[in-house]
């Protein structure tokens, strides 16, 4: 969907940072799940890849180690079966040992960091939420879509508080965060659909469950621009939000400051937001 027509502050000079011709992001991820079969038939959850990937996706981002009989628990695979590719996965490095423990390797970082949209983006961005953090002095975040969430990009903050429900790489659900939001409102309608189906539970007493609370929210946002949601994520906590657009017209993601809700600033903060936006959009055009 095309974004609101909006013009930068007189004086703004956004740093430079090209990205390749035909940058598009917004990461659609396709979900396993009984009948959805990999090419040639094959059942994927039968293949060594099927196998593998519910041992490293069993490490949830509170996981430090492992064990062997946690990893088969969380993956439903057969024990010996978990045994040995956890000794291959330690043999490439996906993996690293500690004690009888098992715990995420670092070659799976390294591989991460060669993800090239992401890499370009995250370049893209950090000039502009360096800008926002030393106006704000408040935790800043940058978010892209994955499947019926928001995957935080990048986040940056002062040691004053921090917001704990968020870290890089990290997901929280589209309809309740205030990236999530801003991404959600400029998507195919389908997507709003998508995500009523797979439920709108509430993550504290302020989260919006109504479907028509929820579109009633997303259509002011495509009215204004920018969205501010309050303790829905977490309790004191406040998030103004901004939708990204490459070139002006291709959504890429979403710009949010975050601060406790008796500091938040919305009207003084948006201006400089709406313009690190603006300025972030035509450094990947």
């Amino acid at each position: 969907m095309k974004a609101p027509a909006e013009a930068a502050p007189a004086g703004h000079q956004p740093l430079a940072a090209p990205a390749p011709q035909g940058f598009v992001l917004s990461s659609h991820r396709t979900e396993q799940g009984p009948g959805n079969e990999e090419a040639g038939g094959a059942d994927s959850m039968n293949s060594v890849l099927g196998k593998v990937r519910p041992i490293l996706e069993a490490f949830t981002s509170d996981d430090a180690a492992l064990s062997l009989a946690e990893l088969v628990r969380r993956s439903g695979a057969a024990k010996a079966t978990v045994h040995r590719l956890a000794q291959e996965l330690v043999t490439w490095g996906l993996l690293e040992r500690e004690g009888c423990d098992y715990r995420l390797g670092l070659r799976l970082f390294e591989l991460g960091q060669r993800v090239h949209r992401q890499r370009i983006l995250r370049e893209a961005v950090q000039p502009y939420m360096e800008d926002l953090l030393l106006i704000t002095r408040e935790t800043i975040h940058f978010a892209i879509h994955d499947s019926l969430d928001v995957v935080y990009l990048d986040k940056i903050f002062p040691h004053r508080g921090l917001n704990a429900e968020s870290r890089v790489a990290g997901r929280l659900p589209l309809y309740c965060t205030g990236t999530g939001k801003a991404i959600l409102a400029y998507s195919p309608p389908s997507l709003f659909v998508d995500v009523v189906r797979g439920g709108l539970k509430p993550i504290t007493r302020h989260t919006v469950i109504s479907p028509g609370r929820l579109r009633a929210q997303l259509d002011r946002i495509r009215e204004e621009g920018i969205v501010l949601e309050s303790e829905e994520i977490r309790l004191g906590y406040a998030s103004l939000a901004v939708p990204v657009f490459a070139g002006g017209t291709t959504l890429v993601g979403a710009l949010s400051i975050t601060a406790p809700t008796y500091r938040m600033d919305a009207t003084g903060y948006a201006t400089a937001l709406r313009t690190a936006a603006l300025g972030i959009g035509r450094s990947l055009a």
